[in-house]
């Protein structure tokens, strides 16, 4: 290892649905954050890592930060604002066709109490003080060699924190879980609101095939008919899309099977979250 080796930790935050998870994505190289089009999707504090010849850099993609309305906002914005602090760098994403509104202002009187350096990412705003403003396409990649190398410059010296061919610190069973919920957002659209979780029941190798049964929680009986579909249609539907992203992750076959049972009010549980996997880390 060089003697100049850096490393350290690197946290993006922004509005819900600003494209964080779509970027962590890209500057590893590998599906590790859901993405979806509906705000919101990042529940966990997920880690990743980039490890290069010069440092190792790792990022923790938080929810995006928004006026909570039940005991799960609530958690997903503790998550992201006490990241703040526990990190070596903070990237702020913004679109290009983001203004100043109430969720920037929170933003920004959250940045004003750190001292930690942080980049604006895409846009031109003044309200901080940044270290750099770098310009990305999370979607296809446009310049994130740069951001690297920009964030590099802040990080402090110091060793590898994890072997350089780890890329992320989450359960198997978790990402896989993620996987299942992803495909059935961008498969649902507009139909379920965001009261859906997914547990995994079993994951066994049997055969050299990977056999996975899940569960898909939701809120309503209404919304249970809707994710079930026709005949089972819009199930299937999920099940398919979401088995090839898990193939293609665990690189192996997959029997994936999938139920749906209805967990009134969910969100507002702290048991039932926890339950499924939302906590923050004691």
């Amino acid at each position: 290892m060089k003697k100049d080796y850096k490393s350290g930790f690197v946290t993006l935050i922004g509005r819900p649905n600003v494209g964080k998870s779509t970027l962590m994505n890209q500057l590893i190289g590998q599906k590790i954050a859901i993405t979806s089009n509906k705000p919101q999707t990042t529940r966990n504090r997920i880690q990743t890592v980039l490890t290069t010849d010069d440092g190792q850099i790792v990022f923790v993609d938080t929810p995006g930060i928004h006026k909570a309305k039940n005991k799960l906002g609530e958690y997903m914005v503790n998550v992201a604002e006490r990241t703040l602090n526990e990190v070596d760098v903070v990237l702020w994403l913004v679109e290009p066709t983001t203004f100043i509104g109430a969720g920037e202002q929170h933003i920004i009187s959250q940045l004003k109490k750190v001292t930690t350096p942080v980049v604006l990412v895409i846009n031109k705003i003044d309200s901080v003080k940044f270290a750099e403003i770098v310009p990305v396409s999370a979607r296809n990649g446009d310049n994130t060699d740069e951001l690297v190398k920009v964030i590099m410059k802040y990080l402090p010296y110091g060793p590898q924190f994890y072997d350089e061919d780890t890329i992320t610190d989450q359960p198997e069973r978790q990402i896989v879980a993620e996987l299942i919920r992803e495909k059935a957002l961008h498969c649902l659209q507009e139909e379920i609101p965001h009261g859906i979780a997914v547990a995994i029941d079993s994951m066994k190798v049997r055969n050299k095939v990977m056999h996975i049964d899940a569960t898909i929680i939701c809120e309503r009986d209404s919304h249970k008919g809707i994710i079930i579909g026709k005949k089972g249609s819009m199930l299937k539907k999920i099940g398919s899309t979401a088995r090839y992203e898990i193939e293609k992750m665990l690189d192996q076959q997959v029997n994936l099977k999938l139920w749906v049972k209805v967990k009134k009010d969910w969100r507002d549980s702290e048991f039932l979250m926890k339950n499924f996997g939302y906590r923050e880390d004691e």
